[in-house]
């Protein structure tokens, strides 16, 4: 669901990215007050956990579309939602920056809709709702379950209002929703599972963390390093092999991009702020869809046309690039979330000295 800049107007994303810079600020100045040294690591290495684990995307059954973790609620539970918020809005700035995976002016938009509506909505509203004080496995798989679903169904709901008052015309409001929303919720079943399964994990290993994350008060003295190690190996795995694996079926937002126009990109403004932001992009992007570049996108092709020539082609597909992109995106945004998080607490100890 990262929208690409070609769906949003100067105006639209100006007025999102002003929004996600409050929300970023206000997460920042509620979690240094509380955070806890215990923290900063997971933060860290579920930054890298939520990086790789978006690269595998898996196929929705008998609708020629994909999904992917957004992960959102998951850091929500784990971190508590202004952790939750920081660590995906990192996550979301490394793949706009460095592997073109969403649009620099689209970026306040994405990270609104894939960690604002999970962290500061569906977690407080929903999950915590249903799962209480006493976690218990069913409650969890309940509160995981509801609170992804309306998470993704929110923020899926929020990419069509801002196409929508962007005045993209070619995409109508009426076919759009009606193709976003039951897309989103095959895929936010998925979430909602993927969800359960680790922070039931989580909670019986460590029940401490669901604790910190819920009242944010500092945490005896634990040893997460087993769980971090794990966190760590499957980033590593995931970014540098599972995600040969990934579904080449376009994603929920292409698919339904696709279904109103008939291709699942639309054409992005050559000149004015479009065009600026996307020749940054291309500068800065070392690894543009998290591999190497295509001789044919040297060449000038558009990406459209050159998967033709991708039909028939073997899968998985074990490609170095992609492997090199996975473990990279993941290592530069554990460094990211973990320098914020030791940056906030530096701060606030200097700030009460």
């Amino acid at each position: 669901m990262h929208m690409a800049d070609a769906l949003v107007s100067p105006a639209v994303g100006g007025a999102m990215w002003a929004a996600t810079a409050g929300l970023t600020v206000y997460s920042a100045k509620k979690l240094q007050k509380d955070l806890d040294e215990h923290k900063v690591p997971l933060m860290g290495v579920l930054g890298a956990f939520i990086f790789a684990a978006q690269m595998i995307n898996f196929t929705i059954p008998g609708t020629g579309s994909s999904g992917h973790l957004g992960g959102g609620m998951l850091l929500a539970i784990l971190l508590g939602p202004y952790a939750a918020f920081l660590v995906m809005a990192s996550v979301l700035t490394i793949q706009a920056l460095f592997f073109a995976d969403g649009g620099l002016l689209a970026l306040g938009c994405n990270i609104f809709n894939l960690g604002f509506f999970p962290c500061f909505i569906a977690y407080p509203f929903i999950y915590k709702k249903i799962v209480g004080e006493k976690a218990a496995q069913g409650r969890i798989l309940l509160g995981a379950m509801a609170a992804a679903i309306i998470g993704l169904q929110l923020g899926a709901f929020g990419v069509v209002l801002e196409t929508l008052f962007s005045g993209i015309s070619e995409l109508t409001f009426s076919t759009f929703v009606l193709l976003m929303q039951p897309i989103h919720l095959g895929i936010g079943i998925v979430e909602g599972l993927v969800t359960a399964a680790v922070v039931s994990f989580v909670w019986k290993a460590h029940p401490e963390i669901l604790t910190l994350a819920k009242t944010s008060t500092p945490a005896k003295k634990h040893s997460h390093a087993p769980l971090l190690l794990g966190l760590a190996l499957f980033a590593l795995v995931a970014g540098g092999m599972l995600s040969w694996f990934a579904s080449t079926h376009p994603d929920g937002l292409e698919w339904s991009v696709k279904g109103v126009t008939g291709k699942e990109e639309l054409e992005s403004s050559k000149g004015g702020v479009h065009g600026a932001l996307a020749w940054i992009q291309e500068k800065l992007s070392f690894l543009p869809d998290y591999d190497f570049q295509k001789p044919e996108e040297e060449k000038g092709v558009k990406p459209e046309e050159s998967q033709e020539g991708k039909k028939g082609e073997a899968w998985p597909e074990a490609s170095a690039g992609k492997s090199l992109a996975g473990i990279l995106g993941a290592a530069m945004t554990l460094l990211l979330v973990g320098a914020i998080g030791l940056g906030l607490r530096r701060y606030y100890a200097q700030s009460k000295g």
